[in-house]
């Protein structure tokens, strides 16, 4: 007998950001793999006899590696298990989604996935900005602040992430934004370009800092902080109102 796993986005944490599809699957699951980013009040939603697994990453502290998290997907599901896969803001997003879908199919277990609130869209939306702007920002793009390792890659495409008309968000990005910064910089971006480093999205802990990349990557330099942040710059970070 094999099971069903929906890979579910739970948005940046405000439970209210669920979609409708996503609290049903919690629901009705008999396991729920979470990340840390999608615990809390958002868990509330499932059963009172879902096993919960915490399976989340994060920078610097031990983490289950991420062919265990896949397996344990696999068995439940061939338990013949309802398996939500919870992962934080859309799954499709820098959140190692391909390695668990590639699992899946190898075992032939169906699967679904149901989108959620990208983080990049509810950051904007905290601080009352658009990530779009006419004439001065039609494009936007969204970059990995680390590789594998920890560190800032060393193949990204300098000369795009430095273009003055587009709005960069930068996941996952605070202990490398000096590093980046200074890259950006020398492939002529001015280090007084606005930036806006937004912490804990939606969340009573959420804070904004509003700032330029100069300025942000000295702050960052002297001090990380523990909350997972978003770091938007370009041509839309003067906008909003705390």
């Amino acid at each position: 007998m094999t099971g069903f796993v929906s890979f579910v986005g739970s948005g940046p944490g405000d439970p209210e950001l669920l979609t409708v599809k996503a609290v049903n699957r919690l629901k009705t699951a008999q396991a729920v793999l979470f990340d840390d980013l999608s615990s809390g009040p958002i868990l509330d939603y499932a059963g009172p006899e879902a096993d919960l697994v915490g399976v989340g990453k994060r920078a610097g502290r031990p983490s289950p590696k991420q062919d265990h998290v896949s397996k344990l997907l696999v068995e439940y599901a061939q338990s013949g298990a309802n398996v939500v896969r919870l992962k934080s803001g859309d799954s499709g997003l820098f959140g190692r989604l391909e390695e668990e879908l590639v699992a899946l199919r190898q075992a032939g277990i169906p699967y679904e996935i149901i989108p959620g609130v990208p983080s990049a869209i509810a950051a904007a939306a905290a601080v009352g900005i658009p990530l779009t702007r006419r004439l001065t920002a039609r494009r936007v793009q969204f970059v990995t602040g680390h590789d594998v390792t920890g560190k800032l890659p060393t193949d990204l495409n300098m000369a795009a992430l430095a273009d003055p008309e587009a709005t960069t968000v930068v996941f996952m990005g605070k202990r490398t934004f000096p590093p980046l910064v200074k890259a950006l910089h020398a492939n002529g971006l001015p280090l007084s370009t606005p930036a806006i480093m937004a912490e804990a999205v939606s969340t009573p802990e959420q804070s904004v800092v509003r700032s330029t990349i100069g300025g942000l990557a000295d702050q960052l330099a002297d001090a990380i902080g523990g909350f997972p942040a978003l770091i938007l710059y370009g041509p839309l970070a003067e906008f909003g109102d705390d």
